[in-house]
């Protein structure tokens, strides 16, 4: 069974990055799943802390081949051309070991409010993988599948610290950078 680190929404922040490659390692995950908004802060948001877009790049680009990316609404063709590994992707469907995992960014995507609306193909025992809100959000919903938003790991929201997720096992956590569970679900 592959292990998954599902981070995003770096913008730009090269602490952040650094979290989450240290993360990656600590956690010995197989692929990091990047739910986008890598490099670009966005005229909507503050300027991160450390903004350094292509530091954030070279140190992405050092697990290139254990990196899974979509696009994410800041992500545009220029942030490809610093990038190892492709990222312009609406959403990728990858297998599991019971399941898929359904990874966008939640622009196009976006399971809220309701988190019973679902891409076609997205079913009972699937997990669907979302950024874009900076909010962390783990659950089962009506339909029996899991509903992950990992946070953002530079820009929380509403109060939440920075986090990830990880999915092993078939059991899905969403941690802090020093590790701890913040929130857990096992997969149905």
């Amino acid at each position: 069974m592959m292990k998954f680190l599902v981070a995003s929404d770096i913008h730009g922040s090269l602490s952040a990055a650094r979290k989450v490659t240290c993360a990656f390692e600590r956690e010995e995950a197989d692929y990091l799943v990047f739910l986008g908004d890598a490099m670009y802060h966005g005229p909507r948001n503050p300027l991160p802390d450390a903004y350094e877009p292509a530091g954030v790049a070279e140190l992405l680009n050092s697990l290139a081949d254990r990196v899974i990316a979509v696009r994410g609404n800041c992500d545009s063709e220029v942030d490809q051309m610093l990038l190892d590994f492709p990222m312009m992707v609406d959403y990728q469907s990858i297998p599991l070991a019971k399941g898929k995992l359904f990874a966008t960014h939640g622009h196009i995507y976006d399971p809220t409010p309701s988190l019973t609306e679902m891409p076609q193909g997205v079913v009972a025992g699937d997990i669907f993988a979302f950024g874009h809100v900076h909010l962390p959000i783990l659950e089962v919903n009506e339909a029996g599948i899991v509903v992950l938003n990992p946070g953002s790991a530079a820009l929380p929201k509403e109060g939440h610290p920075p986090t990830y997720a990880v999915i092993d096992e078939g059991k899905v956590e969403i941690k802090t950078f020093d590790g701890a569970v913040y929130r857990d679900v096992w997969k149905r």
